[in-house]
C-alpha cells in the first residue's frame, strides 16, 4: 500500500513533495506549496500556463520540464519516475509540480509506486482543480441545492498502452454536474453520447479555457460579453453535438462543464455587462470550426 511520509513544515533533503500548481495562476498556490518551492533544489514541472510566475517562486532551483501535451511530444512517464528517484537519492529536495491537483488525472500513482519501491519519502500538497477554477470563472455553484446533488469529474483521455474504454460516460446521469477534462477534441462525440444516454439536448454547457488566468476564455453560442478575463457565454448539448467547440484561441487546457446548475447563465449577457462588451473575435457559431484540442489539466 502506498504510504506518504508524515507531513512536514519544510521540504526535507532526499524527499519528494507533489505540489498542486492549480489551474494556472500562481496566486492560487497554497502557502505550503509556495514554501516548498522556495526550499526546493530541483523542480520537475508539468506544462505550466504561467511558467515565469512559478519559476519566480523558486529561482534557486534547477527546473526540469517534464510536460505531457496532447498531440505533441511528451516526456515518458518512466523517465519522470526515474528522475524523481535519482534526484532524491542525491539528497536533493525535490518538488514534483503538477497542474491542478496532483490526485486528479495527474498520473500520480505511477510516480508514487516508483518512489515507494526505492524507499524515497514523499508527501502531497493539494491544489485547485480545473472544475473549481472554472466554476469561479463563471460565478456558478456546481452543486446548486435542489438542482445538482453530485459533481462527477471524468475524462475520455487514455494513457499510452491503455485499453480504450468506450463506456467512459457510464457514471454520468442526468441531474448531475459533469466536469469533463481533456475532452476538447471529442466535444461533439461527448455531447451526442450524453444525449443518447437521456440528457436533454437543451442541457447547458460551459467550456472554459485556461481557467484562472487573466487571459482565460469561456465559449459558447449564446450571448457574448468581453472583459479583462475573456469571453463569457455558454452553449447547449445540442449545439455542441452539432458544431463541437470554437477553434482554439489561447492554446490552454479546456474544462467542459455540463448540467442544469449552469442554467442561470443561459440568456445572460455573459458574466459582464452588455454595455462593456467587446466585439467577439471567436468564429461565428455558424462556423463548424475544428474542436479545441485540450491539453492535460
Amino acid at each position: 500500500m502506498l504510504e506518504p511520509s508524515a507531513p512536514t513544515d519544510h521540504l526535507v533533503s532526499g524527499s519528494v513533495a507533489f505540489v498542486g500548481a492549480g489551474p494556472g495562476d500562481p496566486d492560487l498556490l497554497t502557502r505550503r506549496g509556495a514554501r516548498f518551492l522556495a526550499e526546493a533544489d530541483v523542480v520537475l514541472a508539468d506544462g505550466l500556463l504561467d511558467e515565469d510566475g512559478f519559476r519566480a517562486l523558486a529561482p534557486q532551483a534547477l527546473w526540469l520540464d517534464v510536460a505531457k501535451r496532447a498531440g505533441r511530444p511528451s516526456t515518458e512517464q518512466d523517465f519522470i519516475g526515474r528522475m524523481l528517484v535519482s534526484q532524491a537519492r542525491r539528497g536533493q529536495r525535490v518538488v514534483r509540480l503538477k497542474g491542478g491537483d496532483p490526485a486528479v488525472f495527474g498520473r500520480l500513482t505511477e510516480e508514487l509506486e516508483m518512489l515507494d519501491a526505492a524507499g524515497i519519502p514523499w508527501q502531497m500538497v493539494p491544489g485547485v482543480t480545473a472544475a473549481s477554477a472554472s466554476a469561479a470563472e463563471l460565478g456558478v455553484s456546481l452543486t446548486q441545492r435542489g438542482v445538482a446533488r453530485s459533481l462527477v469529474i471524468l475524462t475520455p483521455a487514455e494513457g499510452r498502452g491503455e485499453v480504450p474504454n468506450q463506456d467512459w460516460l457510464c457514471g454520468a446521469a442526468p441531474g448531475q454536474t459533469l466536469a469533463i477534462y481533456m475532452a476538447g477534441s471529442r466535444a461533439q462525440a461527448t455531447a451526442r453520447a450524453l444525449i443518447d444516454r437521456g440528457w436533454a439536448a437543451s442541457t447547458p454547457v460551459a467550456a472554459v479555457e485556461s481557467a484562472s488566468l487573466r487571459t482565460s476564455s469561456t465559449h459558447g453560442t449564446s450571448t457574448v460579453a468581453g472583459s479583462d478575463r475573456g469571453l463569457r457565454h455558454v452553449l447547449t448539448l445540442e449545439s455542441m453535438a452539432e458544431l463541437g467547440l470554437p477553434s482554439l484561441i489561447l492554446g490552454g487546457p479546456v474544462c467542459i462543464l455540463v448540467g442544469d446548475a449552469l442554467a442561470g447563465l443561459m440568456g445572460l449577457t455573459g458574466l459582464g455587462h452588455e454595455s462593456d462588451a467587446a466585439p467577439s473575435t471567436k468564429p461565428s457559431s455558424e462556423d463548424p470550426a475544428a474542436p479545441w484540442a485540450a491539453a492535460s489539466q
